[in-house]
């Protein structure tokens, strides 16, 4: 069953727009924890009031609002600190939280694996430690809906010395964890298939694209591990990698990874940061963004100021405005023409996927050499290295050798150029 929310947001000097989305937003995080939102309160202040945050007359406004819509949960779109929450919760007579510990409460929920589940309660304990003296209740809140199911609901209290322990057992386990992920990684570096990761805001369609990337080329018998899709808010939350298929026939792996929020928490983004370093190594990025998002242009600057953050401004990458099919005015496309190396998709169209293929290899092969080579029977170790890296367009078995035509990374090109028939 929902429970009843009120949302409260303080505004600092925001435009009207920027104030509607930080609403509209907050009000969809609180939906992504299956909160229904009776209520959504502003104010306008100049200044923070140290105990409350808000002006104390909103606060008897809110405890009267509760009252009256049987209001359980009192959603902050600010960040409290620990007394603030205390004080609140004191008068109000209700569960507060801030959109920090919502995040994270949403994290929580959606974390499936071992890692995932380890570096929500990382960021957790570290959002809880320097709250703990003002909230002394500490993580042994038993509430439940939201904000009552976050990590570490044991029945005991604990202490500063006691979650700086689980600070560093934690910590020391991802350390573990990130070794394995690097072994492997080594991996797929050196199999020289193209490592192209799907970046974006949340709920743009990463889940949906990939899906639909690593299906193309496959028979209808074929079995194909697809990463989970819901029409949610961080319905995923795991980097997943996946093979897939160019349009050339090339293999390629595809990345997948946690979307972005604004005011995303330093503490989640920084537990995070290991499994979001897998873009580091793409040679691709794909920022996809939902076009039919009134936010659109907010949220592709949040998505860049990570990418950046990740010190990947640098990568190749191309803008794929998905979701046309919900445009209600295609003219909104106009918008980015001067956007280079864009795709205007639809990840339900298989046409729009091709298209979407067909410009991958044009970008991701921009630097690369297409070249045909001639190599000799007695060479078998170097065809056999061209073949375990490259999918060739065309092969042919002559009597001196074995004839390709490949398109080859400027590095490896430089390796095989010996090979190199020279038809003039």
């Amino acid at each position: 069953m929902e429970q009843k929310v009120i949302t409260v947001t303080v505004n600092m000097n925001m435009d009207e727009k920027t104030l509607e989305d930080k609403v509209f937003e907050l009000e969809k995080l609180v939906e992504a924890l299956d909160g229904e939102v009776v209520l959504n309160l502003t104010q306008n202040k100049s200044s923070i009031d140290k105990a409350f945050y808000i002006g104390k007359g909103k606060v008897s406004e809110i405890k009267d609002y509760c009252e009256k819509l049987d209001v359980k949960v009192v959603v902050f779109n600010n960040e409290l600190t620990g007394s603030q929450v205390k004080n609140l919760e004191e008068i109000i007579g209700v569960r507060v939280i801030d959109r920090t510990n919502l995040i994270l409460d949403i994290f929580n929920e959606r974390a499936r694996t071992k890692e995932a589940k380890l570096q929500v309660k990382l960021a957790k304990l570290k959002y809880t430690l320097p709250r703990l003296s003002a909230l002394r209740s500490g993580f042994s809140r038993q509430q439940g809906g939201i904000g009552g199911k976050g990590v570490g609901e044991q029945q005991i209290e604990l202490d500063r010395r006691t979650i700086n322990r689980e600070i560093s057992s934690i910590t020391a386990q991802l350390k573990e964890i990130e070794k394995n992920r690097n072994e492997i990684r080594k991996k797929r570096i050196n199999s020289k298939e193209p490592m192209i990761s799907l970046v974006g805001y949340t709920n743009a369609g990463k889940s949906t694209l990939i899906n639909k990337l690593i299906a193309y080329g496959k028979d209808e018998n074929t079995e194909i591990k697809e990463v989970f899709v819901k029409d949610m808010l961080f319905a995923t939350l795991d980097t997943y990698v996946r093979e897939g298929i160019l349009f050339s026939g090339s293999k390629a792996m595809y990345v997948d990874t946690v979307g972005f929020v604004s005011d995303i928490p330093h503490n989640l983004v920084e537990s995070f940061k290991s499994t979001l370093e897998e873009i580091k190594y793409s040679d691709l990025i794909l920022h996809v963004v939902d076009i039919s998002n009134v936010n659109v242009d907010e949220q592709i600057k949040i998505t860049n100021d990570m990418i950046k953050k990740l010190e990947c401004e640098d990568k190749k990458v191309i803008y794929v405005f998905n979701k046309v099919d919900k445009l209600e005015d295609e003219n909104i496309k106009l918008q980015y023409a001067n956007v280079e190396n864009k795709v205007f998709i639809s990840a339900k169209s298989d046409e729009d996927i091709v298209f979407l293929l067909k410009e991958i290899e044009k970008v991701l092969f921009s630097s690369s050499i297409k070249t045909k080579l001639l190599i000799p029977y007695d060479k078998q170790k170097i065809m056999s290295n061209i073949l375990n890296d490259y999918t060739p367009e065309l092969v042919e078995h002559l009597e001196n050798g074995t004839f390709l035509e490949v398109i080859l990374k400027k590095d490896d090109y430089e390796i095989y150029k010996g090979y190199e028939v020279n038809e003039g």
